[in-house]
């Protein structure tokens, strides 16, 4: 198939494109998810970017077509003030996957290496003693057997901008935008900044970040997908076939007759 046919006028891909391209990404995950619990392993997949780089929807095509058991989706909230008396790390970890399992965080401990640090809701002492220990402890992570996998999505300047905009035009959108985010439009440079020093700091060989251009959103999806299923080496597992059963009709009654009188949703649609 030529590119053109799979692209739009703008080169964009096409929705019926996208659609075939994800589906079978996504049934690799679905095999990936078998071996992942036949094998026992750890898996931990840690997203980053800036607000609006698409990770909510990243993580949306990853988790839609598998087990939440399996795939678990983490996204914290501010942190109480009993966490805030913890060690840094202590609410994460609670987190981590047993085996048989894929932890996914949507924001994690690199909190601290962003929006705390920009925002000022840690000291420059704090950051720096983030940046300085984190690399040691993440490779004690993935000593200790956690398949760890980091990746930063990277948008642009004026796609952020349109992405805010968009938001702040839709009803359906709106709940997306907070204080915080709109704070970070103005503070561009200082994001820049502070994953710059973030990459220099925990880019390691053992827990390497790997960035994802996303302002094509389609692209940015297939992509981060496709290169998941490649740090993870896996086979398909063999299982017997799903077999339909029959109905047993003994002691078979009218079972919708039994439901008469009783109170039903309105059938408006």
């Amino acid at each position: 198939m030529s590119e053109n046919s799979e692209t739009n006028g703008n080169g964009k891909l096409k929705n019926k494109e996208y659609m075939k391209k994800l589906r079978k990404l996504q049934e690799k995950l679905c095999m990936l998810q078998e071996y992942v619990k036949a094998k026992g392993l750890r898996v931990m997949i840690v997203f980053e970017g800036r607000d609006a780089a698409g990770k909510g929807g990243t993580i949306k095509a990853l988790t839609e077509r598998v087990s939440p058991r399996v795939f678990r989706v983490v996204a914290l909230p501010a942190p109480s003030d009993r966490e805030k008396g913890q060690l840094y790390m202590q609410r994460y970890m609670a987190h981590f996957p047993t085996k048989g399992e894929i932890v996914v965080f949507d924001r994690s401990w690199y909190n601290r290496a962003g929006v705390e640090y920009v925002l000022g809701f840690c000291t420059p002492e704090q950051h720096d003693g983030f940046l300085r220990i984190l690399p040691a402890m993440e490779k004690s992570i993935v000593a200790g057997g956690i398949h760890l996998i980091k990746i930063w999505l990277e948008s642009s300047d004026m796609e952020q901008k349109r992405r805010f905009e968009a938001r702040i035009d839709d009803p359906l959108r709106q709940w997306k935008l907070s204080p915080v985010d709109l704070l970070s439009r103005s503070r561009w440079f200082d994001y820049s900044r502070a994953r710059d020093l973030m990459l220099k700091a925990t880019d390691t060989k053992e827990a390497p970040w790997y960035i994802l251009r996303s302002d094509d959103k389609k692209r940015a999806r297939l992509n981060c997908l496709a290169h998941i299923l490649k740090q993870i080496p896996y086979k398909k597992v063999p299982h017997e076939k799903v077999k339909m059963v029959k109905r047993s009709m003994k002691d078979a009654y009218d079972d919708q007759a039994s439901l008469k009188g009783r109170r039903l949703v309105a059938e408006i649609y």
